[in-house]
């Protein structure tokens, strides 16, 4: 399967900081939008949200800083479905110049369905359970992202 693009953007003059590198916030706000983008695609878009009462918090991220990104780069996104289970999406983002292999920065995620009323976790809805594995079983040539379930640490003292 060709990877799964869900944001394209260019480097703007805003985002980037005094050594005329993109800011670490901003690849961040990058791949947020990538997320958006991919609860529109799994029907989580705002009109569901409104109706259903439901959307994904983010649990837990790490993000991994890998070359530098400059003004005016256009990127692109591409996201790979880790797992998931009846509440939980495990997901990775890996930042690219648009058509180019060389990942910039990755970003690993755990977003959590929830019912805003509670607000509380709840189970996925079945149209978006079925999205959801329908993207699952179109990446299941996709290899493992390198950078998924690392640790921060220091090595032992010697």
């Amino acid at each position: 399967m060709p990877h799964l693009t869900t944001y394209q953007t260019t480097i703007i003059p805003d985002w980037v900081d005094y050594n005329g590198h993109l800011r670490d916030a901003f690849y961040l706000l990058i791949f947020s939008y990538a997320t958006d983008a991919l609860m529109d695609r799994l029907g989580m878009d705002s009109s569901n949200r409104e109706a259903s009462g439901h959307s994904l918090f983010t649990l837990e991220l790490h993000l991994n800083y890998l070359h530098e990104v400059k003004l005016d780069t256009e990127v692109e996104v591409r996201t790979q479905i880790i797992g998931h289970d009846s509440k939980r999406l495990h997901l990775y983002h890996s930042l690219h110049k648009i058509g180019d292999e060389q990942e910039l920065a990755g970003n690993e995620q755990m977003l959590l369905h929830v019912d805003l009323a509670g607000p509380r976790s709840a189970p996925f809805s079945p149209d978006t359970l079925h999205r959801l594995q329908a993207i699952v079983a179109d990446q299941t040539d996709l290899p493992a992202p390198a950078y998924i379930g690392r640790v921060i640490a220091l090595p032992p003292a010697r």
